[in-house]
């Protein structure tokens, strides 16, 4: 199984996916769009994970690489390829399948609950998650939902976290893939965020150990499994 990823910024890359990745032995392959590095012609991949970042998905102007990797986003869903989009990644799939992206009534930063919904139970990729587990926010922004996608997840204060076209594409807001190394590495880069708000969390309130993200990355290892399957 060959992975690729599309990396945003330097300081947010697929971080506990790469750990799943080495263990299973899959060749893993990378686009470092902040360095410049072209997007694959030829969907050399078996699954495609669109990482987060601070932008928003409407900022071609100011990011070039926005529309093509829009583009090969498409070309990776519409040939049948498994998709799994994260935080701005989610938001990306969301806007290539004809949703909308609109600032969330809160901003979302720290350890909140996820509430898996009744239409979760039924998906082949959210089947064996948790009704109910505690998992990484960082965003101000969120996606509608995408015509013909199942709903599987929300928060208190946000209604999707997480939807699924068909049996290969996931679009997750959260952060199932953090680490401790990765929590630490967002508090560093943008501090800025951190105000005085009802879902914003203070550094010390977000910063855990591997062990203690260990049961939201068994999900995420579940979920990455049922993705290539």
């Amino acid at each position: 199984m060959h992975l690729h990823y599309l990396q945003h910024v330097p300081f947010e890359d697929p971080a506990y996916i790469l750990q799943w990745a080495e263990q299973s032995d899959h060749a893993v392959s990378s686009t470092l769009l902040y360095d410049g590095q072209p997007l694959p012609d030829d969907l050399p991949f078996d699954l495609l994970v669109v990482m987060g970042g601070p932008m928003c998905i409407y900022d071609e102007a100011e990011y070039a690489w926005l529309s093509p990797e829009k583009r090969c986003i498409e070309r990776a869903i519409t040939a049948g390829k498994s998709v799994l989009g994260i935080c701005l990644g989610a938001q990306l799939i969301a806007d290539v399948l004809g949703a909308r992206i609109i600032p969330n009534a809160h901003k979302e930063i720290g350890w909140f609950d996820v509430t898996t919904t009744a239409a979760a139970a039924d998906s082949a990729l959210f089947a064996d998650v948790p009704q109910q587990f505690s998992a990484f926010h960082w965003h101000g922004e969120t996606f509608t939902l995408p015509d013909g996608a199942a709903h599987l997840a929300r928060s208190v204060a946000c209604e999707n976290q997480a939807f699924s076209y068909g049996d290969r594409v996931l679009a997750l807001q959260c952060h199932l893939e953090a680490t401790g190394r990765s929590v630490q590495n967002l508090i560093h880069h943008c501090a800025d965020e951190l105000t005085d708000a009802p879902y914003i969390q203070n550094p010390a309130q977000m910063q855990r150990s591997d062990e203690q993200v260990a049961p939201v990355n068994r999900i995420m290892a579940g979920i990455l499994e049922r993705l290539i399957s």
